[in-house]
């Protein structure tokens, strides 16, 4: 047993499992897998209080929590290049979380008709993705409280490479859906600075990069960093530090190395236990 699997096991961290249930973590997504994970998702759901919508309504019973700002991310799911992963972002020069990688999300503005209308519009304005590609798989539970004090709700998207017809539903559920062209993503510079993929293989580190870093979320819960540093390196002339401006990623003690660490790190890690791959 390595060094490494003893100190992940003393933080009650196990190496992920190589394969999911639920999906293939390295074969393309189905129709018949989308069939799966709504079903897996809305079982785990279930076990978690249904938040208050947005907006209240005046029969509302709100309590403080409820009258605490509100935010939504996308956590978009889809294939590139015959891939299942994540697409993620890199903040460009912000005020706050400048040089971090994120999901597509913002704050829920009081025009949003709910928690999921604002994910998908920060995702159009973020990444130019139309909310008519993005098949809603569930959402992650429970929401969790951003550093700067927005309780952030996540919602779990399959990002299909056009704008689903009405044959859709009729092809076969084997046949892999098609794959999304990054080339297809607008960046709203200089909020995003880069867009990238994440493959599900690389979250649960099938390629023995050593990618995963035990990290503590709020000092209380061990959890996953994940280094994905390569994958943002890899765009022609770019790289994170020159696109954001700063030097080193917020938050991490490993200067030049880019992780995905905090909620979005923790969003990820909760997504991969409802896979069964973490543990």
């Amino acid at each position: 047993m390595s060094s490494k699997t003893i100190f992940s096991k003393s933080f009650g961290l196990n190496r992920p499992r190589t394969s999911s249930p639920y999906l293939s973590l390295t074969s393309p997504i189905t129709r018949n897998t989308l069939h799966s994970l709504k079903k897996r998702f809305n079982a785990v759901r279930s076990k978690y209080p249904q938040e208050l919508e947005w907006p209240a309504t005046s029969n509302s019973v709100l309590t403080e929590e409820d009258l605490r700002p509100r935010a939504a991310v996308l956590v978009p799911l889809c294939n590139v290049n015959g891939r299942p992963g994540l697409l993620l972002e890199v903040r460009g020069q912000l005020r706050n979380h400048g040089g971090e990688v994120s999901f597509p999300g913002g704050k829920v503005d009081p025009t949003d008709k709910s928690h999921l209308a604002a994910a998908l519009r920060e995702a159009n304005e973020e990444l130019g993705i139309d909310p008519a590609q993005v098949e809603i798989l569930g959402s992650l539970a429970p929401p969790q409280i951003s550093l700067r004090g927005l309780r952030v709700f996540p919602y779990i998207g399959f990002v299909h490479s056009q704008i689903p017809n009405a044959g859709f539903e009729a092809k076969s559920g084997d046949a892999p859906l098609p794959s999304f062209s990054m080339s297809s993503i607008r960046p709203s510079f200089p909020e995003v600075a880069h867009a990238f993929h994440l493959p599900l293989g690389d979250i649960a580190d099938l390629d023995q990069k050593e990618r995963l870093r035990v990290h503590s979320f709020r000092n209380q819960a061990p959890y996953w960093s994940i280094d994905v540093t390569d994958k943002v390196s890899e765009a022609p002339g770019l790289t994170w530090a020159d696109a954001s401006g700063i030097d080193e990623v917020g938050g991490s003690d490993r200067p030049g190395k880019l992780e995905v660490w905090g909620l979005t790190g923790w969003y990820i890690n909760i997504l991969m236990q409802w896979l069964d791959v973490y543990h």
